[in-house]
């Protein structure tokens, strides 16, 4: 039996790693400076509302220091041995964490929407509507900021060929960074709802349809659930290295097979946005070593760790 890995470094990291880093920082700068001037402009004011929505903006600069500080240690920390498949993965851990707390927001979105539904309050139209306005100005200044860092959000299926040698999948799951993921769905979400808190603002102050507010506040909170739920399913399969591509899979069983060698096992993991891990055990009856294996497979692009295990027939 043989086994070969070949010797290189661990740096998993996706190919806009340094760019997303920037961006993120970017808005989460944007995000400390509107929330600042919320609270202090409230205060100082006396508006509650603004002050709230300070507050409410809180919660996104935590976001996107969660992701931010993600970047920056998986970029730092990239080539420490302590990490046996390097930092690529601490991504979809910070993604899957943004999920989370994603997922708690539109619980606590949920429950007051429920709550007003049967305990009406006064909307004080005056400041709400400007508030909610200025909120949707600085998710859409957010979303400019972070750029072309989410080219991948919105293709969440896995892109699926026909051709044997044709499951590099480079432009689907195996490369989608899921730290960007995670920032950009939190500005979408707040986005969305803010377009929808506009809506039944203007609607409850021209028809007096108090209870559009609530009910407003409970799809939003449906529809971040929603994203959030897909992120929390993504990222937790990565985490726990369940098979991100299971066409590829099958391709690479193939192509070892098609010579005639037998695959006795084959575990396919992702290491990083656009870096697949696989250790193959193969028996085979060739004098075929290791590299000539690495040198079948070479052509699936994003096999970026791969160890062989050969036994003799």
């Amino acid at each position: 039996m043989s086994v070969s890995s070949a010797t290189h470094d661990h740096v998993f990291l996706g190919a806009a790693h340094a760019q997303s880093e920037r961006r993120t920082w970017n808005v989460v700068a944007l995000c400390a400076v509107m929330m600042v001037l919320e609270i202090g402009g409230g205060a100082w004011f006396g508006s509650i509302a603004l002050v709230a929505d300070g507050l409410h903006m809180s919660t996104h600069a935590g976001a996107m220091l969660l992701a931010a500080v993600a970047y920056r240690f998986a970029r730092r920390h990239a080539h420490d041995p302590r990490f046996s498949f390097g930092t690529g993965k601490l991504g979809d851990l910070a993604g899957f964490t943004s999920a989370v707390i994603l997922l708690m927001i539109s619980l606590l979105i949920g429950y007051e929407g429920i709550s007003r539904f049967f305990a009406p309050v006064p909307i004080h139209f005056a400041e709400a509507i400007p508030i909610a306005c200025l909120g949707l100005a600085v998710n859409v200044a957010s979303a400019w900021l972070l750029g072309g860092g989410v080219h991948h959000h919105g293709h969440d299926h896995d892109h699926h060929h026909d051709h044997d040698d044709e499951h590099e999948h480079e432009h689907g799951a195996a490369d989608r960074d899921n730290n960007m993921r995670a920032a950009f769905v939190h500005i979408l979400a707040d986005a969305a709802v803010s377009v929808l808190v506009i809506l039944g603002l203007i609607a409850a102050k021209l028809f007096g349809w108090l209870w559009i507010d609530p009910l407003v506040g409970m799809i939003g909170a449906l529809v971040i659930a929603s994203w959030a739920y897909g992120l929390i399913r993504d990222t937790g399969a990565i985490l726990l290295d369940m098979n991100p591509d299971r066409a590829m899979a099958e391709s690479l069983k193939r192509t070892i097979e098609d010579s005639g060698d037998e695959l006795a096992d084959l575990h396919l993991w992702r290491v990083g946005p656009g870096h697949l891990g696989a250790i193959i055990s193969l028996i085979t009856r060739t004098p075929n070593g290791p590299d000539d294996y690495r040198a079948k497979l070479a052509h699936f692009k994003n096999l970026s760790h791969l160890t062989v295990e050969i036994q003799r027939r």
